[in-house]
């Protein structure tokens, strides 16, 4: 017989019901032969049958809980505890280890009664014999059968407890591991993206504007002047480091740009960010244009947080994207039909919890700049508008992939 867990304490438990039944069942042989009954030999013989059956059973591994062969071998020792109890009144006791074995291997709904016909099968056969009929006569088969349904329920409900607080301790673990990783991974993302802007402000900037001032100078000196060779090569070993300082931004910038364009960002961030609740439309309005990398990245988190604040905050059922292509400026727009709120500071306070906010978006858009608005009353949802200059042509092909 096998149970369902084999902690020490549980081990221990089994030996002891193991040798109870093995004890009860020599004791009820020993005392048929040593008071001379006249059924002694047939006691001894069904007695140690029952031995090598629940011998057998306990160590088959086909004997589980619920099983149709545990059903079968506690049949076979009841039939043959109530033949032996029939040879003998010494059976009586072991009735209280065929407790146990019943309410461990059978259904609850099956198990309570076979309890009670075994207490009753038991109070029977010790009128039978003609034994004095006293209180405990009743009350001891009985208060055995209470004390084991009391048992093995109480260790059946503490030991559901006790798998509930491992699944609980385990999903704790678990949870701490990957919210450990998120934050991993928002720290590299912040750090990737604060190099990318600190290369674009000042090395890619910086080689971009010396490009610019070597090309004006390259143009008003005279081909045949000694100068004009050094002015060139200067001019391409800037633009050498530039497209090299454009490499490293690139390498620097969000997984979402790295694999298409920043309304194909868009796009796939309207579909994430998509449940049953919330429907998430995007649009582009006007002629796209190719844009510098800090513009991309500044107009994809600007729609991510405005997102976030959306679904975490504005229980919204719809929310649209804008990204508008104009003549000398780029805008994205991101309303909702949330509850909105009274003044940005509930949404600053509420945003600040999950990693965005306005004060973020604001830095973002001053820093290329631009100009962030956020339209809101109570109960007319709310409009994020960021608007960017667009750079000169000849800015954006210095800074295009920076």
């Amino acid at each position: 017989m096998e149970t369902r867990v084999q902690p020490p304490v549980a081990a221990a438990l089994r030996l002891c019901l193991h040798a109870l039944l093995l004890g009860l069942l020599a004791l009820a042989a020993v005392q048929a032969v040593s008071d001379d009954a006249p059924r002694a030999g047939a006691v001894v013989v069904v007695a140690g049958v029952m031995a090598a059956a629940y011998a057998a059973g306990a160590l088959a591994p086909s004997v589980q809980p619920r099983t149709r062969a545990g059903a079968l071998w506690l049949a076979v020792l009841g039939a043959l505890w109530l033949v032996l109890l029939a040879l003998s009144p010494d059976a009586l006791w072991l009735a209280f280890p065929l407790y146990f074995l019943q309410l461990h291997l059978l259904p609850i709904r099956w198990s309570l009664p076979a309890v009670v016909v075994t207490a009753a099968a038991a109070i029977t056969s010790f009128l039978l014999h003609g034994e004095a009929v006293t209180p405990g006569t009743f009350i001891g088969p009985l208060l055995g059968a209470a004390v084991a349904v009391a048992t093995v329920l109480g260790y059946d409900a503490l030991f559901r407890e006790s798998e509930r607080r491992r699944e609980l301790i385990e999903e704790l673990v678990s949870t701490r591991a990957e919210l450990a990783e998120a934050e991993r991974t928002a720290g590299t993302l912040a750090e990737r993206e604060r190099l990318a802007r600190e290369i674009h402000d000042t090395l890619a900037q910086g080689l971009s504007s010396i490009q610019l001032l070597l090309r004006a100078a390259e143009r008003t000196l005279p081909e045949d002047a000694p100068a004009a060779a050094h002015v060139r090569r200067a001019r391409e070993a800037a633009q050498d480091n530039l497209a090299e300082a454009r490499r490293f931004v690139r390498a620097l910038t969000p997984p979402d740009l790295e694999n298409g364009s920043l309304t194909a960002a868009l796009e796939r961030l309207s579909a994430r960010t998509t449940t049953p609740a919330l429907t998430v439309q995007f649009a582009v309005s006007g002629t796209p244009v190719e844009l510098p990398t800090p513009y991309e990245v500044a107009l994809l988190r600007t729609a991510q947080s405005a997102l976030a604040n959306t679904v975490q905050h504005a229980s919204a059922r719809r929310a649209e994207i804008t990204l508008s292509f104009m003549d000398t400026s780029v805008a994205l727009d991101v309303v909702d039909d949330g509850h909105g709120f009274a003044d940005d500071s509930a949404a600053r306070k509420g945003s600040a919890t999950g990693g965005f906010g306005l004060p973020a978006m604001r830095s973002r858009a001053r820093s290329l700049g631009g100009t962030l608005s956020v339209e809101s009353a109570p109960g007319q949802g709310t409009a994020v508008a960021l608007t960017l200059p667009l750079p000169l042509p000849d800015a954006r092909t210095g800074q295009d992939a920076a």
